[in-house]
Protein backbone atom coordinates (compact mmCIF):
# COMPACT_ATOMS: atom_id res chain seq x y z
CA UNK A 1 0.00 0.00 0.00
CA UNK A 2 2.69 2.52 1.26
CA UNK A 3 4.74 1.75 -2.10
CA UNK A 4 1.68 2.26 -4.64
CA UNK A 5 1.36 5.59 -2.47
CA UNK A 6 4.88 6.34 -3.29
CA UNK A 7 4.50 5.61 -6.77
CA UNK A 8 1.81 7.41 -6.75
CA UNK A 9 3.37 10.47 -5.33
CA UNK A 10 6.28 9.77 -7.98
CA UNK A 11 4.15 9.76 -11.21
CA UNK A 12 1.88 13.12 -10.07
CA UNK A 13 5.55 14.85 -9.46
CA UNK A 14 6.39 13.58 -12.60
CA UNK A 15 2.76 14.98 -14.59
CA UNK A 16 3.52 18.33 -12.12
CA UNK A 17 7.16 18.77 -13.30
CA UNK A 18 5.99 18.14 -16.97
CA UNK A 19 3.10 20.40 -16.94
CA UNK A 20 5.94 23.12 -15.72
CA UNK A 21 7.74 22.65 -18.25
CA UNK A 22 5.19 22.93 -21.38
CA UNK A 23 3.40 25.65 -19.23
CA UNK A 24 6.63 28.13 -19.80
CA UNK A 25 6.62 26.69 -23.44
CA UNK A 26 3.31 26.92 -24.32
CA UNK A 27 3.39 30.71 -22.23
CA UNK A 28 6.17 31.54 -24.46
CA UNK A 29 3.66 30.76 -27.64
CA UNK A 30 1.35 33.16 -26.05
CA UNK A 31 3.51 36.15 -25.63
CA UNK A 32 4.69 36.21 -29.03
CA UNK A 33 0.90 35.41 -30.27
CA UNK A 34 -0.23 38.59 -28.35
CA UNK A 35 2.81 40.64 -30.05
CA UNK A 36 2.64 39.59 -33.02
CA UNK A 37 -1.22 40.24 -33.22
CA UNK A 38 -0.78 43.64 -31.91
CA UNK A 39 1.96 44.26 -34.57
CA UNK A 40 -0.44 43.30 -37.42
CA UNK A 41 -4.01 45.32 -35.68
CA UNK A 42 -1.70 48.66 -35.82
CA UNK A 43 -0.67 47.71 -39.05
CA UNK A 44 -4.10 46.98 -40.20
CA UNK A 45 -5.46 50.46 -38.36
CA UNK A 46 -7.64 52.94 -40.45
CA UNK A 47 -9.05 49.49 -42.74
CA UNK A 48 -11.44 48.34 -40.32
CA UNK A 49 -14.47 50.92 -40.51
CA UNK A 50 -16.84 48.38 -39.37
CA UNK A 51 -16.64 48.05 -35.38
CA UNK A 52 -18.50 44.57 -35.75
CA UNK A 53 -15.48 43.09 -37.84
CA UNK A 54 -12.95 44.27 -35.47
CA UNK A 55 -13.15 40.85 -32.82
CA UNK A 56 -12.95 38.95 -36.00
CA UNK A 57 -9.67 40.89 -37.47
CA UNK A 58 -8.35 40.49 -33.88
CA UNK A 59 -8.99 36.53 -34.02
CA UNK A 60 -7.19 36.53 -37.52
CA UNK A 61 -4.24 38.40 -36.09
CA UNK A 62 -3.71 36.09 -33.75
CA UNK A 63 -3.98 32.86 -35.88
CA UNK A 64 -1.59 34.35 -38.38
CA UNK A 65 0.95 34.43 -35.45
CA UNK A 66 0.24 31.06 -33.90
CA UNK A 67 0.28 29.58 -36.97
CA UNK A 68 3.59 31.25 -37.99
CA UNK A 69 5.09 28.76 -35.01
CA UNK A 70 6.12 25.20 -35.25
CA UNK A 71 3.32 23.58 -32.90
CA UNK A 72 3.91 20.21 -33.15
CA UNK A 73 6.43 19.26 -30.90
CA UNK A 74 3.87 20.27 -28.29
CA UNK A 75 0.97 18.98 -29.10
CA UNK A 76 1.68 15.10 -28.26
CA UNK A 77 2.91 16.36 -24.88
CA UNK A 78 -0.42 18.41 -24.81
CA UNK A 79 -2.95 15.57 -25.21
CA UNK A 80 -0.65 13.16 -22.97
CA UNK A 81 -2.06 15.64 -20.31
CA UNK A 82 -5.88 15.13 -21.28
CA UNK A 83 -5.68 19.23 -23.16
CA UNK A 84 -6.21 20.48 -26.32
CA UNK A 85 -3.77 19.94 -28.51
CA UNK A 86 -4.75 23.27 -30.14
CA UNK A 87 -5.89 21.30 -33.75
CA UNK A 88 -9.03 23.02 -33.55
CA UNK A 89 -8.67 26.84 -32.11
CA UNK A 90 -9.37 28.32 -35.93
CA UNK A 91 -12.62 30.50 -34.39
CA UNK A 92 -11.01 31.26 -30.63
CA UNK A 93 -7.46 30.98 -30.92
CA UNK A 94 -6.78 33.43 -27.48
CA UNK A 95 -9.07 31.54 -25.68
CA UNK A 96 -7.69 28.04 -26.72
CA UNK A 97 -4.34 29.53 -25.41
CA UNK A 98 -5.19 30.55 -22.08
CA UNK A 99 -7.73 27.61 -21.28
CA UNK A 100 -4.49 25.46 -22.03
CA UNK A 101 -2.20 27.66 -19.86
CA UNK A 102 -4.65 27.50 -16.73
CA UNK A 103 -5.19 23.79 -16.59
CA UNK A 104 -1.18 23.40 -17.08
CA UNK A 105 -0.78 25.44 -14.23
CA UNK A 106 -3.13 23.74 -12.07
CA UNK A 107 -1.69 20.40 -12.89
CA UNK A 108 1.64 21.76 -11.66
CA UNK A 109 0.49 23.21 -9.06
CA UNK A 110 0.76 26.49 -9.75
CA UNK A 111 -2.02 27.83 -8.23
CA UNK A 112 -5.73 27.90 -9.67
CA UNK A 113 -5.80 30.38 -12.56
CA UNK A 114 -8.88 30.95 -14.03
CA UNK A 115 -10.03 29.52 -17.01
CA UNK A 116 -11.71 31.52 -19.59
CA UNK A 117 -15.27 32.71 -20.03
CA UNK A 118 -17.27 29.67 -22.12
CA UNK A 119 -18.57 32.14 -24.24
CA UNK A 120 -14.90 32.97 -26.18
CA UNK A 121 -15.88 29.56 -27.44
CA UNK A 122 -18.89 30.21 -29.18
CA UNK A 123 -18.73 33.92 -30.11
CA UNK A 124 -16.66 33.18 -33.47
CA UNK A 125 -18.97 30.23 -34.56
CA UNK A 126 -21.97 32.15 -34.19
CA UNK A 127 -20.35 35.05 -35.67
CA UNK A 128 -20.19 32.86 -38.86
CA UNK A 129 -23.33 31.59 -38.70
CA UNK A 130 -25.07 35.11 -38.35
CA UNK A 131 -22.78 35.65 -41.71
CA UNK A 132 -23.79 32.81 -43.52
CA UNK A 133 -27.16 33.21 -43.15
CA UNK A 134 -27.42 37.49 -43.86
CA UNK A 135 -25.15 36.64 -47.03
CA UNK A 136 -26.63 32.84 -48.42
CA UNK A 137 -29.65 32.92 -47.01
CA UNK A 138 -31.67 31.63 -43.21
CA UNK A 139 -33.68 28.62 -42.93
CA UNK A 140 -34.58 26.44 -40.37
CA UNK A 141 -34.65 23.14 -42.29
CA UNK A 142 -31.87 21.65 -44.49
CA UNK A 143 -28.13 21.44 -44.07
CA UNK A 144 -26.73 24.09 -42.43
CA UNK A 145 -23.99 24.17 -45.01
CA UNK A 146 -26.04 27.01 -47.78
CA UNK A 147 -26.27 26.05 -51.76
CA UNK A 148 -25.25 28.37 -53.85
CA UNK A 149 -26.78 27.29 -57.54
CA UNK A 150 -25.76 29.23 -60.80
CA UNK A 151 -28.40 30.23 -63.09
CA UNK A 152 -28.03 28.85 -66.67
CA UNK A 153 -28.82 31.89 -69.18
CA UNK A 154 -32.31 29.99 -70.16
CA UNK A 155 -33.48 30.96 -66.46
CA UNK A 156 -34.61 34.42 -67.73
CA UNK A 157 -37.62 32.76 -70.03
CA UNK A 158 -37.94 30.03 -67.45
CA UNK A 159 -39.68 31.46 -64.63
CA UNK A 160 -41.39 27.99 -63.18
CA UNK A 161 -37.50 26.07 -63.46
CA UNK A 162 -36.33 28.93 -61.50
CA UNK A 163 -39.64 28.31 -59.02
CA UNK A 164 -38.17 24.57 -59.06
CA UNK A 165 -34.95 25.37 -57.95
CA UNK A 166 -36.44 27.80 -55.16
CA UNK A 167 -38.67 24.83 -53.88
CA UNK A 168 -35.64 22.52 -54.44
CA UNK A 169 -33.73 23.70 -51.64
CA UNK A 170 -31.30 26.27 -53.13
CA UNK A 171 -30.31 28.92 -50.82
CA UNK A 172 -28.33 31.39 -52.97
CA UNK A 173 -28.18 31.44 -56.61
CA UNK A 174 -25.04 32.97 -58.67
CA UNK A 175 -25.92 34.97 -62.19
CA UNK A 176 -22.52 35.12 -64.17
CA UNK A 177 -22.26 38.23 -65.64
CA UNK A 178 -19.77 37.04 -67.88
CA UNK A 179 -22.55 35.74 -69.79
CA UNK A 180 -26.20 37.36 -71.29
CA UNK A 181 -27.06 41.12 -71.12
CA UNK A 182 -28.58 43.15 -67.84
CA UNK A 183 -31.99 42.81 -69.23
CA UNK A 184 -31.65 39.29 -68.99
CA UNK A 185 -30.27 39.19 -65.32
CA UNK A 186 -32.97 41.62 -64.59
CA UNK A 187 -35.34 38.62 -65.79
CA UNK A 188 -33.68 36.26 -63.51
CA UNK A 189 -33.34 38.12 -60.61
CA UNK A 190 -37.24 39.22 -60.68
CA UNK A 191 -38.02 35.21 -60.92
CA UNK A 192 -35.55 34.51 -57.92
CA UNK A 193 -37.34 37.67 -55.51
CA UNK A 194 -40.68 36.36 -56.48
CA UNK A 195 -40.03 32.25 -55.82
CA UNK A 196 -38.24 33.07 -53.05
CA UNK A 197 -41.21 35.27 -51.67
CA UNK A 198 -43.71 32.25 -52.29
CA UNK A 199 -41.59 30.55 -50.81
CA UNK A 200 -41.68 32.51 -47.53
CA UNK A 201 -37.65 33.18 -47.43
CA UNK A 202 -34.99 35.67 -49.13
CA UNK A 203 -32.81 33.87 -51.52
CA UNK A 204 -30.06 36.59 -51.89
CA UNK A 205 -28.25 37.17 -55.14
CA UNK A 206 -24.56 36.78 -56.24
CA UNK A 207 -23.43 38.40 -59.13
CA UNK A 208 -19.95 37.67 -60.22
CA UNK A 209 -17.75 40.37 -62.29
CA UNK A 210 -16.24 39.00 -65.64
CA UNK A 211 -12.67 40.00 -64.45
CA UNK A 212 -9.88 40.07 -66.87
CA UNK A 213 -9.66 37.18 -69.01
CA UNK A 214 -5.95 36.02 -69.78
CA UNK A 215 -6.77 34.76 -73.37
CA UNK A 216 -5.23 33.65 -76.39
CA UNK A 217 -6.53 36.19 -79.29
CA UNK A 218 -5.63 35.52 -82.83
CA UNK A 219 -4.32 32.53 -83.89
CA UNK A 220 -2.87 31.54 -87.24
CA UNK A 221 -1.28 27.90 -88.05
CA UNK A 222 2.11 27.98 -89.56
CA UNK A 223 1.99 27.81 -93.29
CA UNK A 224 3.18 24.91 -95.49
CA UNK A 225 4.06 21.09 -93.67
CA UNK A 226 4.73 22.94 -89.83
CA UNK A 227 0.72 23.38 -89.80
CA UNK A 228 -0.34 20.20 -91.14
CA UNK A 229 -1.76 17.99 -88.74
CA UNK A 230 0.53 14.85 -87.60
CA UNK A 231 -2.44 13.62 -86.01
CA UNK A 232 -4.61 12.34 -89.05
CA UNK A 233 -4.02 8.71 -89.19
CA UNK A 234 -5.77 8.79 -85.16
CA UNK A 235 -9.29 8.74 -86.49
CA UNK A 236 -10.49 11.63 -84.06
CA UNK A 237 -12.71 12.32 -86.53
CA UNK A 238 -14.03 16.16 -87.87
CA UNK A 239 -13.94 18.83 -85.73
CA UNK A 240 -17.93 20.04 -85.25
CA UNK A 241 -16.80 23.60 -85.90
CA UNK A 242 -14.64 23.63 -88.50
CA UNK A 243 -15.07 23.00 -92.03
CA UNK A 244 -15.87 19.40 -93.85
CA UNK A 245 -12.96 17.62 -94.05
CA UNK A 246 -12.12 14.99 -96.94
CA UNK A 247 -11.28 11.32 -96.52
CA UNK A 248 -7.59 12.50 -96.08
CA UNK A 249 -8.05 14.25 -92.87
CA UNK A 250 -7.66 18.06 -94.51
CA UNK A 251 -9.72 20.62 -95.53
CA UNK A 252 -11.34 21.03 -98.42
CA UNK A 253 -9.93 23.85 -101.45
CA UNK A 254 -6.28 24.73 -100.63
CA UNK A 255 -5.06 28.52 -99.35
CA UNK A 256 -2.10 30.04 -99.91
CA UNK A 257 -0.16 30.25 -96.67
CA UNK A 258 0.29 34.11 -96.51
CA UNK A 259 -3.65 34.20 -97.32
CA UNK A 260 -4.93 32.98 -94.55
CA UNK A 261 -6.56 35.43 -91.61
CA UNK A 262 -5.53 34.99 -88.27
CA UNK A 263 -8.37 32.97 -85.92
CA UNK A 264 -9.48 35.94 -83.43
CA UNK A 265 -11.32 35.16 -80.40
CA UNK A 266 -14.45 37.20 -81.62
CA UNK A 267 -14.21 35.88 -85.37
CA UNK A 268 -13.00 32.41 -84.66
CA UNK A 269 -15.33 29.99 -85.35
CA UNK A 270 -14.15 27.91 -87.54
CA UNK A 271 -10.84 26.05 -86.42
CA UNK A 272 -10.25 23.22 -88.72
CA UNK A 273 -7.50 24.68 -90.29
CA UNK A 274 -5.15 24.24 -86.46
CA UNK A 275 -3.22 21.48 -85.96
CA UNK A 276 -3.84 19.33 -82.78
CA UNK A 277 -0.38 19.66 -80.68
CA UNK A 278 1.46 17.40 -79.32
CA UNK A 279 4.51 17.12 -76.54
CA UNK A 280 7.53 18.59 -78.41
CA UNK A 281 5.56 20.60 -80.86
CA UNK A 282 6.23 24.33 -80.39
CA UNK A 283 4.43 27.56 -80.71
CA UNK A 284 4.94 31.08 -80.98
CA UNK A 285 3.58 33.67 -79.08
CA UNK A 286 3.91 37.45 -80.33
CA UNK A 287 3.86 40.62 -78.86
CA UNK A 288 1.24 42.84 -79.96
CA UNK A 289 -2.16 44.76 -80.19
CA UNK A 290 -5.31 42.66 -80.06
CA UNK A 291 -6.08 41.72 -82.99
CA UNK A 292 -3.02 41.60 -84.60
CA UNK A 293 -2.08 38.94 -87.32
CA UNK A 294 1.20 36.88 -86.17
CA UNK A 295 2.96 35.17 -88.26
CA UNK A 296 5.02 31.91 -87.26
CA UNK A 297 7.97 31.70 -87.13
CA UNK A 298 10.29 28.31 -88.90
CA UNK A 299 9.06 25.66 -86.77
CA UNK A 300 6.66 26.51 -85.09
CA UNK A 301 3.37 24.73 -85.35
CA UNK A 302 1.51 27.93 -84.78
CA UNK A 303 1.23 31.52 -83.76
CA UNK A 304 -1.08 33.35 -81.36
CA UNK A 305 -1.04 36.97 -79.65
CA UNK A 306 -2.47 37.72 -76.31
CA UNK A 307 -5.65 39.49 -75.10
CA UNK A 308 -3.84 41.23 -72.75
CA UNK A 309 -0.36 42.20 -74.76
CA UNK A 310 1.20 43.48 -71.31
CA UNK A 311 1.72 39.49 -69.98
CA UNK A 312 4.09 39.23 -72.82
CA UNK A 313 6.48 40.96 -70.40
CA UNK A 314 6.28 38.05 -67.95
CA UNK A 315 7.30 35.66 -71.17
CA UNK A 316 11.08 34.98 -70.40
CA UNK A 317 12.91 31.39 -70.81
CA UNK A 318 12.11 28.70 -68.45
CA UNK A 319 8.54 30.31 -67.44
CA UNK A 320 5.80 27.67 -67.31
CA UNK A 321 2.49 28.06 -69.58
CA UNK A 322 -0.71 26.61 -69.22
CA UNK A 323 -3.50 26.52 -72.35
CA UNK A 324 -6.99 25.81 -71.67
CA UNK A 325 -7.63 25.27 -67.80
CA UNK A 326 -4.17 23.02 -68.08
CA UNK A 327 -5.06 20.88 -70.69
CA UNK A 328 -2.22 21.58 -72.58
CA UNK A 329 1.07 23.09 -70.27
CA UNK A 330 4.84 23.80 -72.48
CA UNK A 331 7.44 26.03 -71.59
CA UNK A 332 9.06 28.90 -72.90
CA UNK A 333 12.21 28.15 -74.11
CA UNK A 334 13.44 31.35 -76.14
CA UNK A 335 12.56 35.02 -76.38
CA UNK A 336 13.77 36.95 -79.17
CA UNK A 337 12.49 40.72 -79.65
CA UNK A 338 8.68 40.27 -80.00
CA UNK A 339 8.03 36.21 -79.85
CA UNK A 340 8.53 33.92 -76.92
CA UNK A 341 8.94 29.94 -78.21
CA UNK A 342 7.12 27.63 -76.06
CA UNK A 343 7.48 24.29 -76.40
CA UNK A 344 4.34 21.94 -75.36
CA UNK A 345 5.07 19.22 -72.60
CA UNK A 346 2.23 17.66 -71.70
CA UNK A 347 -1.65 17.19 -73.74
CA UNK A 348 -4.37 14.84 -72.81
CA UNK A 349 -4.28 11.72 -74.96
CA UNK A 350 -4.41 11.75 -78.86
CA UNK A 351 -3.61 16.47 -78.56
CA UNK A 352 -5.64 18.78 -78.09
CA UNK A 353 -5.87 22.11 -80.41
CA UNK A 354 -4.99 25.34 -79.02
CA UNK A 355 -8.30 27.85 -80.39
CA UNK A 356 -8.70 31.79 -79.86
CA UNK A 357 -10.64 32.50 -76.51
CA UNK A 358 -8.89 29.62 -75.04
CA UNK A 359 -7.41 30.80 -71.43
CA UNK A 360 -3.56 31.38 -70.35
CA UNK A 361 -2.35 31.05 -67.04
CA UNK A 362 1.66 31.70 -66.13
CA UNK A 363 1.13 29.47 -62.83
CA UNK A 364 3.62 30.74 -59.73
CA UNK A 365 3.92 33.98 -61.91
CA UNK A 366 2.74 37.06 -59.85
CA UNK A 367 0.54 39.11 -62.35
CA UNK A 368 -0.30 42.77 -61.74
CA UNK A 369 -3.19 43.23 -63.56
CA UNK A 370 -6.19 45.02 -62.06
CA UNK A 371 -9.37 43.14 -61.25
CA UNK A 372 -11.68 45.70 -62.48
CA UNK A 373 -11.57 46.77 -65.87
CA UNK A 374 -13.98 48.27 -68.28
CA UNK A 375 -16.53 45.59 -68.91
CA UNK A 376 -16.42 45.11 -64.51
CA UNK A 377 -17.34 48.79 -64.51
CA UNK A 378 -20.17 48.65 -67.33
CA UNK A 379 -21.77 45.41 -65.33
CA UNK A 380 -21.45 47.13 -62.04
CA UNK A 381 -23.57 50.21 -63.09
CA UNK A 382 -26.29 47.22 -63.06
CA UNK A 383 -25.15 45.17 -60.11
CA UNK A 384 -24.98 47.92 -57.66
CA UNK A 385 -28.59 48.59 -57.95
CA UNK A 386 -29.56 44.46 -58.05
CA UNK A 387 -27.60 42.19 -56.20
CA UNK A 388 -27.02 41.24 -52.90
CA UNK A 389 -23.64 40.12 -53.22
CA UNK A 390 -20.68 40.93 -56.02
CA UNK A 391 -18.32 38.64 -56.62
CA UNK A 392 -15.01 39.97 -57.23
CA UNK A 393 -12.94 37.99 -60.03
CA UNK A 394 -9.49 38.02 -59.57
CA UNK A 395 -9.09 39.29 -56.30
CA UNK A 396 -5.29 39.45 -55.77
CA UNK A 397 -4.77 42.94 -53.89
CA UNK A 398 -6.37 44.71 -51.13
CA UNK A 399 -6.33 47.76 -53.98
CA UNK A 400 -8.57 45.50 -56.25
CA UNK A 401 -10.47 45.58 -52.93
CA UNK A 402 -10.95 49.32 -52.78
CA UNK A 403 -11.03 49.96 -56.71
CA UNK A 404 -14.49 47.67 -56.32
CA UNK A 405 -15.85 49.37 -53.10
CA UNK A 406 -15.01 53.17 -54.82
CA UNK A 407 -16.48 51.98 -58.10
CA UNK A 408 -19.66 50.65 -56.30
CA UNK A 409 -19.76 53.81 -54.04
CA UNK A 410 -19.93 56.10 -57.38
CA UNK A 411 -23.02 53.84 -58.56
CA UNK A 412 -25.00 53.80 -55.38
CA UNK A 413 -26.61 57.05 -54.90
CA UNK A 414 -27.61 56.21 -51.40
CA UNK A 415 -28.59 52.79 -51.84
CA UNK A 416 -26.56 50.23 -49.59
CA UNK A 417 -24.04 48.12 -50.95
CA UNK A 418 -23.67 44.60 -52.09
CA UNK A 419 -21.32 42.60 -49.82
CA UNK A 420 -18.22 41.30 -51.13
CA UNK A 421 -17.07 37.52 -52.37
CA UNK A 422 -13.30 37.68 -52.73
CA UNK A 423 -12.77 34.81 -55.60
CA UNK A 424 -9.37 33.45 -54.67
CA UNK A 425 -8.22 32.31 -58.42
CA UNK A 426 -4.65 33.23 -57.93
CA UNK A 427 -0.86 32.74 -55.79
CA UNK A 428 -0.87 36.30 -55.52
CA UNK A 429 -4.26 36.90 -54.41
CA UNK A 430 -3.77 33.42 -52.20
CA UNK A 431 -1.10 35.11 -50.70
CA UNK A 432 -2.83 39.07 -49.98
CA UNK A 433 -5.94 36.88 -49.05
CA UNK A 434 -5.91 37.92 -45.10
CA UNK A 435 -5.21 41.39 -46.12
CA UNK A 436 -7.82 41.16 -48.16
CA UNK A 437 -10.08 40.21 -45.91
CA UNK A 438 -9.72 42.95 -44.09
CA UNK A 439 -9.83 45.31 -46.04
CA UNK A 440 -13.33 44.01 -47.71
CA UNK A 441 -14.88 42.93 -44.08
CA UNK A 442 -13.86 46.35 -42.79
CA UNK A 443 -15.96 48.07 -44.79
CA UNK A 444 -18.65 45.33 -45.75
CA UNK A 445 -19.91 42.18 -45.30
CA UNK A 446 -17.58 40.14 -47.06
CA UNK A 447 -17.17 36.07 -48.10
CA UNK A 448 -14.56 34.18 -49.75
CA UNK A 449 -14.94 31.89 -52.61
CA UNK A 450 -12.39 28.87 -53.13
CA UNK A 451 -12.17 29.51 -57.21
CA UNK A 452 -10.65 25.51 -57.32
CA UNK A 453 -10.08 25.68 -61.25
CA UNK A 454 -8.17 28.41 -61.55
CA UNK A 455 -5.88 27.57 -58.24
CA UNK A 456 -5.45 23.71 -59.54
CA UNK A 457 -3.86 25.46 -63.08
CA UNK A 458 -1.85 28.14 -60.83
CA UNK A 459 -0.55 25.80 -58.38
CA UNK A 460 -0.71 22.48 -58.96
CA UNK A 461 -3.59 19.69 -58.33
CA UNK A 462 -0.92 18.57 -55.91
CA UNK A 463 -0.79 21.91 -53.73
CA UNK A 464 -4.44 22.57 -54.23
CA UNK A 465 -5.35 19.72 -51.97
CA UNK A 466 -3.40 21.27 -48.91
CA UNK A 467 -4.26 24.77 -50.28
CA UNK A 468 -8.48 24.13 -50.01
CA UNK A 469 -7.83 22.82 -46.81
CA UNK A 470 -5.78 25.88 -46.13
CA UNK A 471 -8.34 28.49 -47.09
CA UNK A 472 -11.14 26.76 -45.29
CA UNK A 473 -9.18 27.18 -41.54
CA UNK A 474 -8.20 30.97 -42.24
CA UNK A 475 -11.65 31.77 -43.31
CA UNK A 476 -12.75 30.17 -39.70
CA UNK A 477 -9.89 32.45 -38.66
CA UNK A 478 -11.21 35.59 -40.14
CA UNK A 479 -15.20 34.31 -39.00
CA UNK A 480 -15.86 34.89 -42.40
CA UNK A 481 -18.13 32.82 -44.88
CA UNK A 482 -16.09 30.70 -47.10
CA UNK A 483 -17.74 28.68 -50.25
CA UNK A 484 -16.70 25.80 -51.97
CA UNK A 485 -16.54 26.18 -55.83
CA UNK A 486 -15.77 24.60 -59.50
CA UNK A 487 -16.67 20.88 -60.21
CA UNK A 488 -18.76 20.08 -57.65
CA UNK A 489 -20.81 17.02 -58.87
CA UNK A 490 -20.03 18.18 -62.27
CA UNK A 491 -20.56 14.45 -63.49
CA UNK A 492 -24.24 14.62 -62.62
CA UNK A 493 -24.80 18.24 -63.57
CA UNK A 494 -23.69 17.83 -67.10
CA UNK A 495 -24.23 13.50 -67.78
CA UNK A 496 -26.43 12.63 -65.15
CA UNK A 497 -24.03 10.15 -62.85
CA UNK A 498 -21.99 11.59 -60.19
CA UNK A 499 -18.59 9.39 -59.83
CA UNK A 500 -17.64 8.21 -56.44
CA UNK A 501 -14.47 10.67 -56.41
CA UNK A 502 -17.36 13.68 -57.24
CA UNK A 503 -19.87 12.19 -54.09
CA UNK A 504 -16.41 12.17 -51.79
CA UNK A 505 -15.76 16.02 -52.68
CA UNK A 506 -19.11 16.55 -52.19
CA UNK A 507 -18.85 15.47 -48.60
CA UNK A 508 -15.83 17.25 -48.01
CA UNK A 509 -17.28 20.55 -49.29
CA UNK A 510 -19.83 20.69 -46.13
CA UNK A 511 -16.93 21.77 -43.86
CA UNK A 512 -17.46 25.02 -46.21
CA UNK A 513 -20.41 27.48 -45.01
CA UNK A 514 -22.11 27.32 -48.82
CA UNK A 515 -21.31 25.40 -51.30
CA UNK A 516 -21.50 26.08 -55.42
CA UNK A 517 -23.27 24.31 -58.10
CA UNK A 518 -22.70 25.04 -61.25
CA UNK A 519 -24.95 25.11 -64.52
CA UNK A 520 -25.97 21.58 -66.13
CA UNK A 521 -28.77 20.13 -67.56
CA UNK A 522 -29.64 17.73 -64.60
CA UNK A 523 -28.83 20.78 -62.32
CA UNK A 524 -31.79 19.95 -59.96
CA UNK A 525 -30.87 16.46 -59.74
CA UNK A 526 -27.54 17.66 -58.51
CA UNK A 527 -29.13 19.72 -56.14
CA UNK A 528 -31.19 17.40 -54.46
CA UNK A 529 -28.38 14.56 -54.58
CA UNK A 530 -25.83 17.49 -52.67
CA UNK A 531 -28.42 18.47 -50.13
CA UNK A 532 -28.81 14.88 -49.28
CA UNK A 533 -24.84 14.33 -48.84
CA UNK A 534 -24.76 17.28 -46.83
CA UNK A 535 -27.72 16.78 -44.22
CA UNK A 536 -25.80 13.16 -43.92
CA UNK A 537 -22.08 14.79 -43.42
CA UNK A 538 -23.47 17.35 -40.77
CA UNK A 539 -24.27 14.41 -38.30
CA UNK A 540 -20.52 13.64 -38.20
CA UNK A 541 -18.72 17.07 -38.74
CA UNK A 542 -18.81 20.65 -38.12
CA UNK A 543 -15.59 22.53 -39.92
CA UNK A 544 -12.53 20.52 -38.44
CA UNK A 545 -14.64 19.52 -35.29
CA UNK A 546 -16.20 15.79 -35.51
CA UNK A 547 -19.40 15.08 -34.12
CA UNK A 548 -19.58 11.84 -31.56
CA UNK A 549 -22.88 11.02 -32.06
CA UNK A 550 -24.16 7.64 -31.72
CA UNK A 551 -23.60 5.38 -34.41
CA UNK A 552 -26.08 2.30 -35.27
CA UNK A 553 -24.39 0.41 -37.91
CA UNK A 554 -22.33 -1.51 -35.82
CA UNK A 555 -24.65 -1.09 -32.51
CA UNK A 556 -25.78 -4.36 -30.63
CA UNK A 557 -29.10 -4.97 -29.49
Amino acid sequence: MNEGLAGGRVGAEADAFAARDLAEQLGAVAVAVARAEAARIEAWDGLILRHEFLPSAQNLAAWLALRAIDLRPLQPRLSALGLSSLGRCEGHVRASLDASLAALERVAGLGRPAFPDPRRFTEGQARITARRDALFGARVDGPGTRVLVTLPGVAAEAEEFVARLIDGGADAVRVNCAHDTPDAWAAMIGHVRRAGAQAGRRVPVLMDLPGPKLRLAAVVPAPGGAGKDRDKAQKSGPEKSGPEKTGKGKSKGKHKAHAAPPLTAEAGASTGGLPKLSPGDIIEIQAGAVPCAPRPAQGARLAATLSHPELFGHLSPGVEVSFDDGKLTGRVTLCEGAAARIEILTTRTGGARLKPGKGLNLPGVDLAIPAIGAQDLECLDFVVGHADMVGLSFAQTPADVLALIAAMEARADGRPLPAIVLKIETPLGLKNLPEMIVTAGGRLPVAVMIARGDLAVELGLARLSEIQEEILWLCEAAQVPVVWATQVLEGLLKDGQASRAETTDAAMSQRADCVMLNKGPHLLEGLDFLRTILMRMERHQDKKSPRLGALGLWTRG
